[in-house]
């Protein structure tokens, strides 16, 4: 890559000539927002914003839920009540991040 600067009357940069294609790379890596949900349309970004949990699941969430409170889950039951609590953690991560994608693109949920 060659670089060319550009110099005031006393020899002191104040400017830089790219070649295009090197301006183009630099324009296009400039950092994202990773937590921009950009490959998704608004209607999937709302759509997602408002997702709940399926029916089945939610009620089996419930049920296991009560379980543990009175004491009686087995480590079949521990391992699904842990991975449905991790599945409502995701689904909230992402619920999240549609939201936050939806206001900086100024929609409203």
């Amino acid at each position: 890559m060659q670089v060319q600067y550009v110099t005031d009357e006393h020899g002191q940069r104040t400017g830089v000539l790219l070649d295009v294609a090197v301006y183009q790379r630099l324009i296009n890596q400039r950092s994202v927002d990773p937590d921009l949900l950009t490959e998704m349309s608004r209607a999937e970004l709302k759509a997602l914003a408002v997702s709940r949990l399926a029916l089945a699941a939610q009620a089996r969430l419930e049920e296991l839920l009560a379980l543990q409170q009175e004491g009686i889950l087995d480590e079949g039951e521990i391992r699904e009540l842990d991975e449905l609590l991790a599945q409502v953690d995701q689904l909230t991560l992402l619920k999240t991040r549609a939201r936050y994608t939806l206001s900086q693109i100024g929609e409203a949920v």
